[in-house]
């Protein structure tokens, strides 16, 4: 892999579909027999993950235009869906996702476990809150994997004057300011506040990965030889970025430098989160 846009993605989406497979699999060894997946879109886990879900009952939320489409390529690629997977349509603003999946099935006095991928982020705060409600009225030891941003991400992107980026960046933030543009992002945690956040309803935090963080790298990104995936293809693009910054003479002045530290620190906090939690026993 040469492109460095297309490594960055490849890594993202490796972390983000390792990291809930893992959550998925310690749910259902631990006793979940009901999955939900949220604005499901093209999610493959039904099919993929059979084995593993076999003995579970797979429930498929999102849209009725965008279910219609998964249908007919499930249909085309696979001949259909898996016997234990219930498609569930919903118009999310105006139909309350308790009664709707009740409809089809679905038994909230189970262990339940939710699948909230790409979603949070979309979604205006009091959308997310009732989603994380309702996950949290489910009995103890239910739980949700989910993906997210904080919100100091949102407010940049808010307050972003393409202007002030360095040439060599702008055209990677426009690519992604068009994938945005019409779906914008409008919801993000507290920064390195989500322990506290799922708190607030009853729900408690087990693990908490920040994308392309020390930690996702080693655990998903490192081979046995101790090599990264993509890690030459995003260092060669970063020295050719740092190359036309000074050539376009936009490097900041000796003194104004970020330290590596700090650096860090900032790409932690505009970098895509992962977070696994669980519904707290009851007193």
């Amino acid at each position: 892999m040469k492109d460095a846009e297309v490594v960055s993605n490849v890594r993202m989406l490796t972390v983000r579909t390792r990291f809930i497979d893992e959550a998925l699999a310690r749910a259902v060894s631990s006793g979940a027999i009901q999955v939900v997946i949220l604005g499901a879109g093209f999610d493959s886990h039904a099919y993929r993950c059979q084995e593993l879900l076999a003995p579970v009952r797979v429930f498929e939320v999102d849209r009725p235009a965008m279910q219609a489409v998964k249908k007919q390529r499930v249909s085309e690629v696979l001949g259909g869906p898996p016997p234990n997977l219930t498609y569930v349509a919903i118009d999310f603003q105006h139909e309350d996702l308790h009664g709707v999946l009740a409809r089809h099935g679905y038994d909230s006095a189970q262990r339940t476990f939710f699948i909230l991928e790409g979603v949070t982020m979309y979604l205006p705060e009091e959308a997310v809150r009732r989603t994380f409600e309702f996950v949290a009225a489910h009995p103890p030891g239910s739980g949700i994997v989910f993906d997210f941003v904080y919100r100091v991400m949102i407010d940049m992107l808010a307050r972003l004057d393409m202007t002030t980026l360095p040439e060599a960046a702008r055209p990677f933030v426009e690519r992604f300011l068009n994938l945005i543009r019409d779906e914008p992002w409008v919801f993000g945690l507290p920064a390195c506040g989500e322990r506290e956040f799922l708190a607030e309803f009853g729900l408690e935090l087990r693990e908490a990965l920040t994308i392309g963080g020390e930690e996702s790298l080693k655990r998903y990104l490192t081979r046995a030889d101790g090599t990264q995936v993509g890690a030459q293809a995003i260092a060669e693009a970063m020295a050719r970025m740092a190359e036309r910054t000074r050539a376009a003479g936009q490097s900041p002045p000796e003194g104004q430098q970020m330290s590596p530290e700090r650096m860090r620190e900032q790409q932690r906090l505009m970098a895509y989160q992962l977070a696994e939690a669980v519904v707290a026993r009851r007193i």
